[in-house]
């Protein structure tokens, strides 16, 4: 039934099976908004829906909204890299289908791939607000078993982490999407039990305590001094009067200096070949956590504390 479907349909049925894998749920007016049809042809997309993967949702008629079922087993096969990238741009076209390989335009060779169903729970999680249970691998301490409320998932240049509170240390912190090896959404009554004095982990977990998500850094970049021909720095970056401006969440600005090779010393003295920017504001950094990897940048005794 599905291959005989044009491709109008088979996308929107994509985005019902997509919806109810990473939010959890769907309504109508989900479908009718990001497709623009009528009430009619929904009604019929999620009956055409209901008979190729029965068990794949269920009707809550006080909220009208479609749930996705424990027994729910994807009828597209969502490739991570498109998911990712829908998810990254705002949900955007093309996220169902394995991104095909073109010899005349190639992205980046990527390295790491985090699974679907990991990506799937996390941001489940987010969209409902729901606090995980979780087996973790850490470089530092190997592994163990965290109760986190994750807000968001980011792509650090390299890899994609989930931007999340941890219970156990009771900070905002970032995990690494491929080291999960066991991930569960928790209920309110599951994580009563879990965990000691619910209302003030709820107050304290959520996205507006994550004070170095929410504060925003102006940062400068400019060619690195130790380049000659400066114009072609000042061409790749696109900067206007010799300067790249940017405001990023101070919870990414290591991850951003450390992947574009960004000399954050005060006097720009990193001048190996590898660094052709530098940062103009050093002093903008103060206060941001992750500079252990700004390339450069001396960690000052009091920022510890700050």
């Amino acid at each position: 039934m599905l291959q005989e479907m044009n491709q109008a349909q088979k996308q929107r049925l994509a985005f019902i099976d997509f919806s109810l894998q990473y939010f959890g749920y769907i309504t109508r007016a989900d479908l009718i908004y990001r497709f623009k049809t009528g009430t009619a042809a929904a009604t019929r997309d999620f009956a055409s829906y209901r008979s190729l993967a029965p068990e794949n949702l269920l009707l809550i008629h006080q909220s009208k909204q479609y749930q996705r079922t424990n027994d729910f087993q994807p009828l597209f096969e969502h490739d991570a890299n498109s998911v990712l990238t829908g998810l990254s741009r705002g949900f955007g076209d093309g996220f169902s289908f394995t991104i095909e390989p073109n010899e005349l335009c190639l992205d980046a060779i990527r390295l790491i791939h985090p699974k679907t169903d990991i990506i799937a729970v996390l941001m489940r999680a987010i969209v409902q607000k729901k606090a995980l249970s979780c087996h973790y691998i850490s470089l530092s301490s190997g592994e163990s078993q965290r109760i986190l409320v994750p807000h968001a998932l980011v792509n650090n240049g390299h890899r994609w982490h989930v931007r999340a509170f941890d219970y156990k240390s009771k900070q905002f912190r970032d995990f690494v999407c491929t080291r999960f090896t066991q991930l569960n959404m928790l209920d309110d009554s599951i994580l009563n039990k879990a965990i000691d004095n619910h209302d003030e982990f709820k107050r304290i977990s959520t996205k507006s305590k994550d004070k170095q998500w929410l504060r925003i850094v102006d940062l400068t970049l400019i060619p690195h001094p130790s380049i000659t021909h400066k114009k072609a720095i000042e061409l790749d970056y696109d900067m206007s009067n010799g300067c790249l401006n940017l405001e990023v969440r101070a919870a990414l600005v290591g991850y951003l200096l450390q992947q574009w090779q960004v000399d954050s010393s005060e006097k720009h003295s990193l001048t190996s070949s590898q660094y052709q920017l530098a940062l103009l504001n050093p002093a903008s950094l103060y206060g941001v956590k992750n500079l252990m990897l700004a390339p450069g940048y001396v960690i000052q005794e009091e920022e510890l504390n700050v």
